[in-house]
């Protein structure tokens, strides 16, 4: 494999030494100043490998790439540099603190950054009927439970008739993230940077828990029209891990009563966000009252989001609501009115619920054992979280202690060659 470094000087003896060790050709090595969009051309090196900076990874540059059909692979130095990369569309990127075995792999194949791109959960929709089903705590209890596992997360209130993210986080909410967001889409200067000022941050230990807060009047809808949510919905995606939006309860389609074809649609916001989710969440209330509700209106769902996956939730699973062998009656209920063939059952925990109201906090951090979080943590892991997650730093260290089975050479420190016999 034919290799041009575009690398800074701390990392360059590790990367070059090693992927040159590794049978790899070194056709250049540029340094900081050099003219590398002009010179790649020439070259026709197989792959550029560049530190992902303003000064080494430009548009430029990956034009210049493009043109001469050279694979670029970037290497990540923190949160920055992964939202760089993510704004100009980088996708065979690995981190500087992998092991070189995985650059090696990337050089070669893109294999880990498939799994890399394939590790991104992207959008998640959570949807509920009308009647108060618990959406808007399982949509937070979901992005909490994203974040606490080192994830980048945003949280979306794109609920245009009752948005209460905000309070439900102790958040003030006088200027609405989301609709600051849409007006910067609508005169398409929506960058990360820009995300990263209008969003408010809700303190996770290990990952980060971002939220667009929603609008403050029902009213104020129209700040929030189709296009400029699909617009800020793709700049969340490439502006952190997950996307979790808890949109309002009404698919209704006002079109075939309004004669203007281009006039804003009341749940705009709502449709445009469930037909942008690649998951979508449809909550329902463990009740009879809430199982009907959500049966009558899970057929339009599936009539909006068409082939996208839709995981059931039936929130506060209770027995006196329901009788005995609640979780039966209900996959039952399900699966011979709307087609359902399984389901999250969520146990009814209201003392940590009405505890999370009183101190605007997640569930999660109020009682992280909760019967209720436990079983939102399972369905976050088993389909949210790919197996593709990186390794955490135990399991990185038990594949480190295996050195003397495969050589692992750490980019942090000064690549030593073998010493011949």
């Amino acid at each position: 494999m034919r290799i041009a470094f575009a690398v800074a000087r701390r990392l360059e003896d590790a990367v070059v030494g090693a992927l040159v060790e590794r049978g790899h050709d070194l056709v250049a090595r540029f340094s900081e100043g050099d003219d590398v969009a002009s010179l790649i051309g020439p070259l026709l090196p197989d792959v550029l490998v560049v530190t992902a900076d303003g000064d080494r990874l430009t548009r430029d540059v990956l034009t210049a790439c493009d043109e001469a059909g050279v694979r670029l692979v970037a290497l990540l130095d923190g949160e920055v540099s992964r939202r760089m990369a993510a704004s100009l569309g980088v996708y065979d990127v690995i981190s500087v603190d992998a092991p070189i075995d995985d650059l090696d792999e990337v050089v070669v194949g893109g294999s880990v950054a498939a799994r890399s791109r394939a590790r991104a959960g992207g959008i998640v929709a959570v949807w509920g009927p009308s009647g108060a089903p618990g959406r808007t705590t399982i949509a937070v209890t979901i992005a909490h439970e994203l974040a606490r596992t080192g994830a980048t997360v945003a949280l979306v209130d794109a609920d245009t008739v009752g948005a209460s993210i905000a309070p439900a986080l102790g958040m003030l909410d006088e200027a609405p993230g989301l609709a600051a967001a849409c007006r910067l889409a609508g005169h398409d200067a929506l960058t990360p940077a820009e995300l990263d000022r209008v969003a408010r941050e809700h303190p996770v230990d290990d990952g980060r828990f971002a939220v667009l807060t929603g609008i403050t009047r029902a009213s104020r809808w129209p700040e929030l029209s189709a296009d400029r949510m699909t617009t800020t919905l793709a700049a969340c995606r490439s502006w952190v891990d997950h996307v979790v939006v808890d949109v309002g309860f009404s698919l209704e389609d006002d079109e075939e009563l309004s004669s203007d074809l281009f006039a804003p649609r009341r749940n705009a916001a709502t449709v445009a966000s469930l037909r942008a989710a690649d998951r979508v969440v449809a909550v329902g209330g463990a009740d009879p009252i809430g199982v009907s509700r959500f049966i009558r209106a899970h057929a339009d769902l599936r009539e909006v989001v068409g082939p996208t996956t839709v995981d059931v939730v039936m929130n506060r699973v209770r027995s006196s609501t329901v009788g005995v062998g609640a979780g039966h009656q209900l996959l039952t209920t399900l699966r011979r009115f709307a087609g359902v063939d399984d389901a999250v059952l969520v146990p009814n925990d209201s003392r940590t619920a009405d505890a999370a109201l009183l101190e605007a906090r997640p569930m999660g951090e109020v009682s992280p054992r909760s019967p209720a979080i436990a079983e939102l943590r399972r369905y976050a892991r088993a389909h949210l979280i790919t197996a593709s997650e990186p390794p955490t730093e135990g399991r990185r260290a038990a594949r480190l202690a295996h050195a003397g089975e495969r050589q692992r050479t750490s980019w942090g420190t000064p690549f030593r060659r073998k010493r011949s016999a």
